[in-house]
């Protein structure tokens, strides 16, 4: 499964690293929000280096639709409502100077990455209220923005929301000449954060400040981020023979899909869901079958999935990982706004740093932390998380190895212990713990990506037990 992204951009080799060294800032993690929190350090003259776990941009990054846009869903009237306009206009003016920010420094370093300024558009199919709500937050917001009752889409809506002169590009071919002078160590895992040491699996970074730009942070304490959001997956075919929508467009209803052109194809998305939960699969089917439906002489040329993190109020945690840190630095929780929200973090992260003032950087902050604005959903996150642990203990499957079929994976008993099978189409079967490295949850099997997913917090295992996704650093048991 590649991405149209990583079909398109191949990044030079960086060594792991060889002992221990020593800098001014060290970033864990060399997706988009470590690259371009680097890039921006080393313009202020600051000594930075990257560390890296796998490749440059193998994980989150290389999964991304690639919008770049102020339009996060419904989220501006819910923001002036639960923190009031000043705050609310922090977040519209990060999000439209990041989009802002990424055609200056593709003009100034003249980047091929095709970037195009598109509006972005919200449609829905009955809730016509919510988005005129939203167009009248967007406004006192300053943003510009207009209901519409026609689209380009291949179906009727009700109604509309555009936002103008957002952005798309590829990514990964911006990240590609943005980290020609970096540096960069690849294969490299950070296992331990102590003071002012970052301890990996190849050597020692002693550095002043250190950037955790993990996706899902990787200490579990001082922060508890564990407990202020959960993951969602989302998955995206990318079609040809389809049709051009000149715009980014999500839907806001229930099973709302989201639609937007790069080149000649057409990217589809939907069918998101908690992770760890999906144990019926079908959500590449669900959208194979949209496009049947709304394209019916389309071809599938890729399809690939996406990791989200999703904060209790649905705003990114940006800042001090802690008050007990205060030389260690955080970025996650961007909800599904990847692109714009990593740009954001690296112009308040950068300024932060260098010591200079952010005009937004306080409806970001880590330390905020409002239980009372979303404690309906942290309630139901401590629900998960808790039924989770207790399924571990108490959940017997009834299935046996030899009953599971041939292309299919699930929980089993076996030599009185839990496990986790899985018996490829040639009948070979891999085993593993079910138990999560991370907090012990209760692993749950994706079969749309032949891997075992915490429901918990989001951590990700192939069906060998290797570690694909944070916030685990290791790798399942198996036999």
């Amino acid at each position: 499964m590649k991405s149209v992204w990583s079909e398109s951009c191949n990044f030079k080799k960086r060594e792991s690293l060889n002992g221990n060294i020593e800098a001014d800032v060290v970033v864990i993690g060399a997706g988009i929000t470590g690259i371009l929190t680097a890039y921006m350090l080393k313009k202020k003259g600051i000594d930075v280096v990257i560390i890296e776990a796998e490749k440059i941009c193998s994980g989150n990054t290389k999964n991304t639709t690639a919008k770049i846009t102020s339009q996060h869903s419904l989220i501006y009237d819910k923001l002036i409502k639960e923190f009031g306009e000043e705050k609310a206009r922090q977040y519209a003016s990060a999000n439209e100077l990041a989009i802002k920010k990424y055609k200056e420094i593709i003009e100034n370093e003249r980047i091929k990455c095709d970037f195009e300024e598109k509006d972005a558009y919200l449609y829905t199919m009955d809730n016509v209220e919510a988005l005129k709500k939203e167009l009248e937050a967007a406004t006192k917001l300053r943003i510009k923005a207009k209901l519409l009752e026609n689209t380009e889409l291949p179906f009727k809506v009700k109604a509309a929301l555009k936002f103008y002169n957002q952005g798309q590009f590829n990514p990964l071919k911006f990240l590609e000449v943005i980290t020609e002078d970096l540096t960069i160590y690849e294969n490299t895992k950070a296992l331990e954060i102590k003071e002012e040491l970052v301890v990996t699996d190849k050597g020692m970074v002693a550095a002043n400040v250190i950037v955790v730009a993990t996706h899902y942070p990787i200490m579990n304490t001082p922060g508890y981020y564990f407990i202020r959001m959960h993951q969602e997956r989302s998955y995206v075919i990318a079609l040809e023979n389809a049709q051009d929508v000149n715009g980014m467009y999500i839907g806001i209803d229930k099973w709302g899909y989201s639609f937007r052109n790069y080149k000649d194809l057409l990217l589809l998305g939907g069918g998101s869901h908690r992770t760890g939960k999906n144990e019926a699969g079908g959500k590449y089917e669900e959208l194979r079958q949209v496009a049947k439906e709304l394209y019916p002489n389309a071809k599938e040329k890729y399809h690939w999935s996406a990791q989200d993190c999703i904060p209790i109020d649905e705003i990114p945690y940006i800042g001090q990982y802690s008050t007990e840190t205060p030389n260690v630095y955080v970025a996650t929780g961007y909800k599904k706004w990847g692109m714009t929200s990593s740009m954001v973090a690296a112009m308040i992260l950068s300024d932060m740093i260098s010591g200079n003032k952010n005009d937004f950087a306080e409806i970001f902050s880590p330390t905020r932390f409002d239980m009372s604005a979303s404690s309906k959903n942290l309630t139901q996150d401590v629900i998960e998380t808790t039924k989770n642990f207790i399924a571990q203990k108490i959940h017997i499957p009834s299935e046996q190895v030899e009953k599971v079929e041939t292309g299919h994976g699930g929980i089993v008993e076996y030599n009185g212990e839990k496990v986790g099978v899985y018996k490829d189409n040639n009948g070979n079967i891999f085993t593993v713990t079910t138990k999560c490295p991370h907090l012990g949850c209760e692993l749950q099997w994706n079969p749309d990506e032949l891997s075992w997913d915490c429901p918990c917090h989001g951590s990700r295992f192939d069906y060998k037990g290797n570690w694909i996704e944070s916030p685990a650093i290791g790798g399942l048991s198996h036999e």
